[in-house]
């Protein structure tokens, strides 16, 4: 299955409406994009960059330009790197011909056949968040966004998911705001600091209600509704010891090359399907059966 193309069929034009709601730039105005670096460049060189990645299709179904995909999705891999090709190019000195040729070469020009898991990696998650059985046979790590409208979508099917699986699955939370995403870097600590009064979920829950509006005073509101103790909550908020978690967390998703929100990775694996109850349900029942497959071949005797 070709996975950025389900994902793009699955969530279609009304994923597109809900990022230009919510305030995203102007792709074709804009002077910087999300996740295009055009630190070193000469204006003219960045002007030239701007033009290429407005003119140049993404390839990974989205029927957008690059520049288009990559302020209505900024996790997507292949507006990404096509991207960072044409950065190189220009720094480099090529001309708009060679740049294209350059695109045209590289791997990510074509839409890829993607695993539903990838190799399993480590993600540090000593003292986050987490809900399930404690010896749950399978742990979903969720790095997650308090603004991003997906993230928002995801949590009923994952609730639902819970649910299936309530003595077989864990979810364990890890902050991941995103650049695009002026007020998520707040609720994340917000959240952190709700985790030390022991509720996080109450939180978790109440700012994705109030996604729309994750201001201070909105939050201290929220924090107050959820009975947290405001003077702790107020100096955990602002406190290094929080500050420093968010920014723990976001690098233990860069080293697991998280690009964009929810990312969920399924014992260590990172999957690339659909956040929905259909989707993630042969996948959690694969590795249930796997892991059963390795249990009875591990047994004395066998």
């Amino acid at each position: 299955m070709k996975v950025r193309l389900a994902i793009a069929t699955l969530l279609g034009s009304f994923a597109i409406l809900v990022l230009q709601a919510a305030g995203a730039v102007d792709w074709k105005t804009s002077a910087t994009l999300p996740g295009v670096d055009l630190n070193g460049l000469s204006v003219q060189q960045k002007t030239s960059v701007l033009e290429i990645l407005r003119e140049r299709s993404c390839s990974c179904g989205c029927s957008m330009k690059l520049a288009e995909c990559r302020v209505m999705d900024p996790g997507c891999a292949y507006s990404t790197n096509l991207a960072t090709t044409v950065v190189e190019s220009v720094k480099a000195g090529k001309s708009k011909a060679e740049t294209f040729a350059a695109l045209d070469s590289s791997k990510w020009a074509h839409l890829q056949e993607a695993k539903i898991l990838d190799d399993a990696v480590q993600i540090p998650v000593a003292g986050a968040p987490a809900i399930g059985p404690p010896n749950a046979k399978i742990t979903i790590v969720e790095f997650s966004d308090f603004q991003c409208p997906y993230c928002a979508v995801a949590i009923g099917e994952i609730n639902a998911l819970l649910k299936a699986y309530p003595t077989q699955v864990k979810l364990i939370f890890k902050q991941f705001p995103l650049e695009t995403h002026p007020q998520a870097d707040l609720a994340a600590a917000a959240a952190i600091a709700a985790h030390r009064q022991g509720k996080f979920w109450p939180m978790h829950d109440a700012m994705f209600a109030h996604r729309d509006d994750l201001s201070r005073k909105s939050i201290m509101l929220l924090a107050k509704q959820n009975g947290l103790n405001m003077d702790k909550f107020e100096s955990d908020i602002d406190s290094t010891e929080v500050r420093e978690a968010v920014v723990r967390d976001v690098q233990d998703g860069d080293h697991a090359h998280v690009e964009g929100t929810p990312t969920l990775f399924i014992s260590g694996q990172r999957y690339n399907g659909p956040v929905t109850l259909a989707s993630l349900k042969p996948v959690i029942d694969g590795e249930l059966a796997g892991a059963q497959t390795a249990t009875a071949r591990n047994k004395p005797g066998n």
